[in-house]
């Protein structure tokens, strides 16, 4: 094998023409395994992460053995789990993590505590010293962020909510590396000989390190982000613009990693502080390419990582570990989100999305074997038990979503679903109507991961909508109790899009009468109607006509040769005069 090792790197090396390039025989293999390989799993709808898993088993040393030397891949690929992590908080904001505090500590916490307590007692029933079963099991409890929060992206499932709740355990897990690192260093002290080992100073300097690092990344970031990226806005520079969202996402990574803790949550931590400020949608172009290829080189990494010779060796081992934790994640993870008020199908879904191992199980462990904890023949099974459960992953995902066309129906689950999984929400949309117009209002507020709510009183329309995964429920927003059950005070705006004139008319009087400092939206259907939803108290309302003639005549104009931009701001001063028109007639009646 490590002939073949060699050959082969010496056949893409000579295609390089001896360049002298770190890693740069690496990517050329990484790129023409991705341009050969990727339009497959396209073709036949399959998950990009799975398919760069494959690719990765494919060239690495375990199997065409076109890389040997997967060291320098994975650590390329781990700033991947940063950006990824960056524009996830890019994309929160404060107010929405605020609202997830309950999921993100009770039930976070509790997930990690109670999987990493029954994954700890299977390893001693396995015949495993305490501290290593310890080691093992609050490691298996951990799950894939990189791999899960990308396949909820992938499949637009990031604001659902078993999206919200898988991330908010992701969360805590990420915050529980740090005592999982510090249990790891205690039981390696012991193992090597230290009787003297003061836990308390271990621990405490452990926590102080980490409070030090989020309090000064908060602190600064909060006075000092938005100044430099003003200061650097005024040079209209894009490059030195995206050199600053680099800078800002590395830095925080390396302070939170320097502390212990995951250096993705540094970025995400970073992202946060952006999320807020005008520079945000600019951030996230410049940033998404970036993110993109190098989520993809970890996700090699991962691939590459499959030592099948374990597997051949231990293969009945390998086999009933994954079959045991997995099972064992899923039913534990799916029962405390039902004991936290979720429906049972959002719990299993839940449960199937983070049975997996996670890529901090690879550092935990070879930590542990290197200090002595854990015999290094276990270490190599359950690391690879981990990396084959990861690539699984997406077929957990899949599993979950047939299941929930099959018991989305279940008696009772409905009901308790439309109580609970609003819950949580705070700053939420709520979109009255769920027609051809909520659904796009519906479609990009997802695509921006802001969490929405939407009311129908079409049955077969609000079920299609929740079988893709949507907080859609059969419903009568005009009565007020209704909106109560979907969090009305806890709302940042409600959206009327209902096709009846008049009852939209008596919804917004409705509901400017009884939450007179909510925002409301609406649509009108034409001018008259328009004045009516202004009377009764509509914050802003769209003029449906005016907007279709005006596209419709951009449309018109750029088909006779008119350029796009003087077409765009021509359309743009006719919208502003007749508004401004409606605005001065409203004023003067």
């Amino acid at each position: 094998m490590e002939s073949d090792v060699l050959t082969a790197e010496a056949a893409v090396e000579a295609v390089a023409g001896g360049i002298h390039v770190p890693y740069l025989t690496e990517v050329i293999v990484f790129l023409i395994a991705a341009v050969a390989v990727m339009p497959l799993f396209h073709w036949f709808r399959a998950s990009t992460v799975l398919g760069y898993l494959f690719i990765g088993a494919l060239i690495g040393p375990h199997g065409f053995a076109l890389i040997g030397n997967a060291e320098g891949i994975a650590q390329i690929g781990e700033l991947g789990v940063v950006f990824l992590l960056f524009t996830i908080g890019l994309e929160l904001s404060w107010q929405r993590l605020r609202a997830m505090r309950t999921l993100v500590l009770g039930l976070g916490g509790t997930q990690v505590a109670v999987c990493g307590g029954a994954l700890t007692g299977l390893f001693m029933l396995a015949g495993l010293s305490g501290p290593a079963s310890a080691i093992l099991g609050f490691a298996l409890a951990l799950s894939s962020t990189a791999i899960v929060t990308q396949l909820l992206i992938e499949r637009g499932e990031f604001a659902t909510q078993p999206g919200r709740i898988a991330f908010s355990i992701l969360l805590m897990q990420d915050l529980a590396v740090v005592p999982i690192l510090v249990m790891v260093s205690i039981f390696s002290a012991y193992a090597q000989g230290g009787d003297e080992v003061n836990v308390f100073s271990l621990a405490g300097m452990a926590v102080l390190k980490a409070v030090v690092a989020v309090a000064l990344i908060l602190t600064v970031g909060r006075y000092f982000l938005r100044w430099i990226y003003g200061v650097v806005a005024r040079t209209k520079n894009p490059e030195l613009f995206l050199a600053l969202s680099l800078l800002a996402a590395l830095l925080t990574a390396v302070a939170t990693g320097a502390a212990g803790l995951s250096m993705a949550l540094g970025a995400f931590l970073a992202g946060l502080l952006l999320s807020d400020t005008e520079f945000r949608p600019q951030i996230e172009t410049d940033i998404q390419p970036f993110k993109a290829l190098l989520l993809g080189l970890f996700f090699i990494s991962v691939g590459i990582g499959m030592d099948f010779t374990v597997l051949r060796d231990n293969f009945d081992a390998v086999l009933g570990l994954i079959a045991v934790f997995l099972v064992l994640k899923t039913l534990l993870i799916a029962g405390l989100t039902f004991a936290f008020g979720q429906s049972r199908i959002c719990s299993l879904r839940t449960g199937l999305l983070l049975a997996s191992g996670g890529e901090f199980a690879f550092v935990v462990i070879a930590g542990a074997a290197d200090g002595g904890v854990v015999p290094v023949p276990v270490a190599h099974v359950v690391q690879l038990s981990a990396a084959v459960s990861m690539a699984l992953t997406p077929l957990l995902a899949t599993l979950g979503a047939l299941l929930q066309k099959r018991l989305d129906g279940l008696q009772g689950d409905r009901e308790r679903n439309a109580d609970s999984a609003v819950e949580g929400l705070e700053s939420h949309v709520i979109i009255a109507g769920y027609g051809r117009v909520g659904r796009t209002i519906g479609s990009l507020l997802r695509e921006q991961q802001l969490p929405f709510v939407a009311l129908d009183l079409d049955p077969l329309r609000s079920r299609a909508a929740r079988h893709r995964g949507e907080l859609v429920y059969y419903g009568d927003a005009a009565r007020p109790e209704m909106l109560e059950r979907v969090g009305v005070e806890r709302a940042s705006a409600i959206v009327v899009t209902l096709d009846d004139s008049a009852a939209a008319s008596r919804l917004v009087k409705a509901l400017r009468a009884k939450w007179p400092k909510v925002p409301i939206f609406a649509r009108a259907r034409d001018r008259e109607h328009m004045h009516e939803l202004e009377a009764a108290g509509a914050t802003a309302v769209v003029h449906e006509a005016l907007e279709a003639s005006l596209q419709l005549s951009g449309h018109v104009l750029r088909s006779l040769g008119a350029p796009g931009e003087a077409t765009a701001t021509l359309i743009e001063r006719v919208r502003h005069e007749v508004y401004e028109r409606q605005e001065a007639a409203e004023e003067a009646r």
